[in-house]
C-alpha cells in the first residue's frame, strides 16, 4: 500500500483526496504548500500511514476543536471482497458509517479517503512545561483532569508522566505538559490564568509558529527543522512497541495518582500519555460514526513500552509485555468499566482475540464491546451485508452477524 501515496489538495473546496499509503507528515506538508490557514486533525507521529490511521479514529492535537480524522472524512474508495471499487455512493451509508471508526480490515481494502480540511490561524502557540512531584505535579495533574475537558476548544494540553532515576533513594516523576493553542500567546496566557492557573504557564514557556511548524514540534523535531522533514516516510529509530489504552470517565483521586507514580518509578521502562477529551468530542453522538468513545470521557490514557533488537529480541518483548500488563491491571479500578473501553488503533490482543483464521462471534463480542461499545452489533450487521463469507478477517476482526443473534 505504501506505493499509493498521492495527495490531491483542492483549497477552493477545502477538500483533499488522500491515498491510503500517504503519511500524516506528507498530508501536513501538502496542505502547507497550498495554504497557511488550513490543516487537518490527524496524528502527531509523522510517519503513520493514513489508510488505517483514519479508519480506527486517529486523533491529534486538534481533536478538541475538530474531532477525529473520521469526523472530517466525506468520501472513500474501498475494494470489497468481490474486487469491486466502491465509493460512498455505491457502498451505501451503512458501510461508510462502519469504516469511520470500525477499522477497514474487516470490510475491505481502503484505497483513498476524501477529507474536509479545517481552518487554522496563521500563527498558533505551543508549549511544554515540566513539573516534578516536588514541584506539585500530583496536584496539577489532579486539577488537569477536572479542567482540561472543559477548557476552550482551541486549547489542548497533554500530560506525559515519566520516572526520573537519580540513583538509589532519589527517584521521582516528572510530568511534561505539552500544549497547543489555536491563537497567539497573549490570549493563551489570559485563558490559562483564568482556567488553569495551577500550571503556572509563563510567556517564556510559549512559542508562536505556523500550524505546520507545530506539527514538527509535536513530532519531536528540533526547533528550526525544515518542513521538508515531514516527507521522511521511515522512522529513524526502528524500535518495537506495545500499546495499551484506557478511557477515564471519573477523575483519578490523588491517592490513585500516587499509586501510579509509585508504579512508574518501580517499572521505569514505560511511558504514559493522557489525552484530553471534551470540546468537539462530546458534541458528536456515539452512534454518528462507529467510534463510540465520545461524551462523558474525560481523557484517554496510553500505556506504551518500547524496546529495540539490542535489548534482547523475543525475551525483551515478553518482559515489556508483562510490564505493560502490570500497569494496566493496576489502573483498572479507576478506568471505565462494563465495558473497560479501549482504542482500536492501539490494537491489544490482551483484551480478547480469536485464533488466527477463525472468528468466533462470542469471542468477538468481548473485544468488540471494548472497542465499539453499542456499535458492535451494527458493525457485525454491516459485515454480514458486505462480506458474509468473512473473507477479511484477523484475530480482532468483526464477524458477520449470525442470524440467531438477531432474535
Amino acid at each position: 500500500m505504501f506505493n499509493l501515496h498521492s495527495i490531491d489538495i483542492d483549497i477552493e473546496s477545502e477538500t483533499a483526496w488522500v491515498q491510503a499509503g500517504a503519511t500524516t507528515g506528507e498530508l501536513y506538508y501538502s496542505i502547507a504548500k497550498k495554504s497557511n490557514v488550513h490543516g487537518f486533525p490527524s496524528g502527531m507521529c509523522t510517519t503513520i500511514g493514513l489508510g488505517g490511521h483514519f479508519s480506527g479514529g486517529g486523533y491529534g492535537f486538534l481533536m478538541r476543536k475538530y474531532g477525529l480524522t473520521i469526523d472530517n472524512v466525506i468520501d472513500a474508495l474501498l475494494i470489497d471482497a468481490n474486487g469491486r471499487i466502491l465509493n460512498r455512493e455505491s457502498m451505501g451509508e451503512d458501510l461508510f458509517w462502519a469504516i469511520r471508526g470500525g477499522g477497514t480490515t474487516s470490510f475491505g481494502v481502503i484505497l483513498s479517503w476524501r477529507i474536509k480540511l479545517v481552518r487554522v490561524p496563521p500563527m498558533v502557540t505551543v508549549f511544554t512545561v515540566h513539573r516534578t512531584l516536588e514541584q506539585g505535579a500530583t496536584e496539577i495533574v489532579y486539577r488537569w483532569q477536572q479542567v482540561a475537558p472543559k477548557l476552550p476548544k482551541d486549547i489542548f494540553i497533554r500530560p506525559q508522566p515519566q520516572p526520573i532515576n537519580n540513583g538509589p533513594n532519589n527517584r521521582t516523576v516528572s510530568v511534561s505538559f505539552g500544549g497547543h493553542f489555536l491563537g497567539k500567546t497573549d490570549r493563551l496566557i489570559q485563558l490559562m490564568n483564568a482556567n488553569f492557573p495551577e500550571l503556572g504557564l509563563q510567556r517564556s514557556d510559549c512559542l508562536e509558529m505556523s500550524w505546520v511548524e507545530s506539527t514538527l514540534y509535536w513530532a519531536g523535531f528540533p526547533k528550526g527543522t525544515s518542513i521538508e522533514a515531514l516527507l521522511n516516510r521511515v522512522r529513524v529509530d526502528r524500535s518495537f512497541s506495545k500499546f495499551k489504552s484506557d478511557y477515564y470517565k471519573a477523575v483519578i483521586p490523588k491517592q490513585g495518582l500516587e499509586t501510579l507514580w509509585e508504579a512508574l518509578m518501580d517499572i521505569e521502562d514505560i511511558f504514559i500519555q493522557m489525552n484530553p477529551y471534551g470540546g468537539r468530542m462530546e458534541e458528536i453522538s456515539e452512534s454518528e460514526t462507529a467510534f463510540a468513545h465520545r461524551n462523558g470521557i474525560l481523557f484517554m490514557m496510553l500505556y506504551g513500552v518500547t524496546w529495540s533488537e539490542s535489548d534482547g529480541g523475543v525475551n525483551a518483548a515478553a518482559r515489556h509485555f508483562e510490564l505493560s500488563r502490570r500497569l494496566y491491571n493496576l489502573m483498572e479500578q479507576y478506568a471505565s468499566s462494563n465495558p473497560r473501553e479501549a482504542f482500536l488503533n492501539y490494537r491489544d490482543l490482551d483484551i480478547g482475540s480469536n485464533k488466527s483464521g477463525e472468528t468466533d462471534f462470542e469471542v468477538a463480542k468481548e473485544y468488540g464491546a471494548k472497542y465499539f461499545k453499542n456499535n458492535f452489533i451494527r458493525l457485525a450487521n454491516v459485515k454480514a451485508m458486505i462480506d458474509p463469507e468473512n473473507f477479511f478477517r484477523n484475530e480482532q476482526s468483526i464477524p458477520p452477524l449470525p442470524m440467531l443473534a438477531t432474535h
